[in-house]
């Protein structure tokens, strides 16, 4: 588990290396509608993110990247239908299941 969010981070971070440090993102205050409108790799990046969030702790350390991007898709798809909830919310119920 720890391995799954250090790679996601590690990912976050030299992916947006300058933009960073003047950047703070609360994903709790992220409505679906600024999360669809974002760049198609922040939109990735959250997708890794939010899958090592939601990973079991004891998991083995394996990335799916079939599961990671079906269960970003079905994000995606779901803060479409619901712009106003904010990300984590909607996240909860398809990275939990």
């Amino acid at each position: 588990m720890k391995t799954l969010r250090v790679l996601a981070v590690c990912i976050a971070v030299s992916a947006f290396a300058a933009p960073a440090s003047a950047q703070v993102v609360n994903l709790s205050k992220l409505s679906c509608k600024e999360f669809v409108a974002l760049k198609p790799d922040a939109i990735t990046m959250l997708w890794a993110w939010l899958y090592g969030y939601y990973a079991d702790q004891d998991a083995d350390p394996v990335i799916d990247f079939n599961k990671l991007t079906a269960k970003g898709q079905a994000l995606a798809e779901a803060c479409q239908k619901a712009p106003n909830k904010d990300i984590i919310s909607v996240a909860e119920d398809i990275y939990e299941k």
